[in-house]
């Protein structure tokens, strides 16, 4: 199977503006030689057809194979995180995922989820939609830690009631060919979105991060914010598109990215961008692109400490403030421990 060859499936490509740095060429042509649909092993979850509407094509590669949605439903507040484990074993094959995770009002709760692959030359397509109801609160904590040889596709489309709050973080690890798809179109007075990333690539992983908020009722706040570390030959592309239209009066939208650069061939393209049809809000956009600091690091020797570890606590330094982001001390925990053989 070719991604290309699917029938009816309109595929983007790298010269439409939203995809330029991006190189979809080589998994869109590839041939699978099996098609699977992951399944959770959860008894009891809804099914559902996926007949939403959605901006970004991406959405449709998954459903083009699979239009079928599993729901998970939260209407009682639970005191630990909900885990997922994605473990892509299969050679060879491109896997798809939908998943739909609801909240009903004035809910709590907390969703972590692991996508880890030990196959070879495997594609998994994940569409994710979140539905907060008025007042509820999600903290959602993503870990993608993939092959070399494997291409990931994760999209999540948000939707959000009044003075819902939702905490999305996602640590980036793994290597092979990666493209996140965020989209949340903010309808809904005193939201609050938190986007959160650590991307740390290695060897001649490619990254990718598409991110779309557009803010349509007053007073919310979208906050996003990316650390990137980069060694070897390692690609990351952040483009994040903030709109605040005329009806969002009083919002908040904040974008940020930051880069360490560990070596000649490691490569960032940061695009962050506002668009604003107003006056009053709070709004700021930046992005920063270096080395880790050399005083800091000489400072640090003179202290006795020798270069090697040096480095390692300013880049531990450097990754850790997103962990630090996380509310949740089970999820964080889980974090600072967490480590791929538990998984492969």
């Amino acid at each position: 199977m070719k991604v290309n060859e699917i029938k009816g499936l309109n595929l983007p490509n790298k010269k439409d503006e939203e995809f330029l740095k991006i190189n979809l060429d080589a998994l869109f042509s590839y041939d699978f030689k099996d098609v699977q649909t992951y399944e959770f092993d959860i008894m009891g979850l809804k099914t559902v057809d996926d007949e939403k509407s959605y901006e970004s094509v991406l959405f449709d590669i998954t459903r083009s194979i699979d239009n079928k949605q599993k729901v998970i439903t939260i209407n009682k507040n639970i005191a630990e995180p909900i885990f997922l484990i994605h473990k892509i074993k299969e050679d060879e094959t491109f896997f798809t995922n939908s998943l739909k995770i609801e909240l009903a009002k004035d809910i709590k709760a907390q969703v972590v989820e692991v996508f880890v692959s030990s196959s070879k030359n495997s594609a998994y397509s994940v569409n994710r939609s979140f539905e907060l109801a008025q007042n509820s609160s999600l903290e959602y904590v993503k870990v993608q830690d993939f092959d070399l040889s494997n291409s990931f596709i994760f999209n999540s489309y948000i939707e959000q009631e009044k003075s819902s709050t939702l905490d999305f973080t996602n640590f980036e690890y793994g290597n092979g060919f990666i493209l996140n798809n965020f989209i949340n179109n903010i309808n809904s007075e005193n939201i609050t979105y938190n986007l959160n990333g650590l991307v740390k690539l290695k060897d001649d992983t490619t990254c990718s991060n598409l991110i779309k908020t557009v803010h349509n009722a007053k007073s919310s706040l979208s906050n996003i914010d990316y650390k990137h570390s980069l060694k070897d030959n390692s690609k990351a592309v952040f483009k994040a598109k903030s709109i605040v239209n005329e009806t969002a009066l009083f919002t908040k939208a904040f974008q940020n990215t930051n880069t360490i650069l560990l070596s000649d061939d490691a490569t960032i393209f940061a695009q962050p961008h506002l668009e604003i049809y107003i006056d009053e809000l709070e709004a700021s956009h930046g992005a920063t692109t270096g080395s880790l600091n050399k005083e800091q690091l000489l400072y640090l020797e003179s202290r006795g400490i020798h270069k090697e570890l040096a480095y390692e606590i300013l880049l531990k330094a450097f990754e850790e403030k997103i962990a630090h982001n996380i509310k949740d001390e089970i999820i964080k925990d889980f974090i600072e421990t967490y480590e791929r053989s538990k998984y492969v």
